[in-house]
């Protein structure tokens, strides 16, 4: 088990690099990257060394890896990453058919099988959109995995939730597939909207419980990135969430 922090979810601390000295007081020392840390991956590297974080994972966007696949790879060495995903799609770049989504599917599982000659996995992280269904009735999360058989799964469990699905349901079918898990709460009906409706770990309404039994049932070697899509204060969304992280995962596991 790797407890993470995605980064993004610390976008508007205003010094990146001062931030990572602060993460392994609060137990964290694994990030998950994305495009915000990349423009200068040996300095970036450097800090993380200097302050004892890796990154095990990273976010690469699809257009990003077909467009220039050594680019990417360059950054992955930098930081150390053994595991890409994919992260999202813009609303104007989604398929509206299955036939779009098996195309979608196609393209990503040509990625992973590039960044497999190079020693990397590759998979797909989650938004809500994938698991609303088609006008035929098809789930495009379903059609991805089933149409890209070399990719890997980032389960955003909290997504899935907004999609309209049980998380627990997708554990149990493609638990296989899942190497990461996003980890994050939905705040009560009403409240947390200048958060968009998210909260810290344990604040809000999702069985997290539940969930991490059922995803360490299906591999004892994934990893749990911590996520906040818009933290109102991203340095105590952290301290609290991870620390809720360490006691929730010390409850299930006696």
């Amino acid at each position: 088990m790797t407890v993470s922090l995605q980064l993004y979810s610390m976008r508007d601390v205003a010094d990146q690099i001062a931030l990572l000295s602060k993460l392994p007081a609060m137990g964290i020392t694994k990030v998950e990257g994305y495009g915000g840390v990349y423009n200068d991956p040996k300095a970036y590297r450097a800090a993380m060394d200097a302050n004892g974080i890796t990154m095990p994972s990273g976010h690469m966007g699809l257009d990003d890896i077909e467009s220039d696949f050594d680019a990417t790879m360059s950054i992955v060495r930098a930081m150390g990453m053994q595991h890409v995903y994919a992260p999202y799609l813009e609303e104007k770049d989604r398929p509206t058919t299955a036939d779009g989504y098996i195309d979608l599917a196609k393209r990503l599982n040509s990625a992973s099988l590039r960044y497999a000659e190079q020693g990397i996995s590759f998979g797909w992280h989650n938004h809500d959109f994938e698991f609303f269904a088609l006008p035929d009735a098809s789930i495009p999360m379903d059609i991805l995995l089933e149409h890209a058989p070399d990719i890997k799964w980032e389960a955003d469990l909290a997504w899935i939730v907004r999609g309209g699905r049980d998380p627990l349901d997708y554990i149990a079918r493609y638990g296989s597939r899942i190497t990461a898990i996003h980890v994050k709460d939905i705040a009560k009906a009403g409240t947390n909207l200048e958060q968009d409706g998210w909260s810290d770990l344990g604040a809000g309404i999702l069985d997290w419980s539940a969930y991490l039994k059922a995803c360490h049932a299906q591999s004892s070697d994934l990893i749990y990135a911590l996520e906040h899509d818009k933290p109102s204060d991203p340095i105590a969304y952290a301290t609290r969430s991870a620390a809720a992280f360490k006691a929730l995962w010390e409850t299930i596991n006696g």
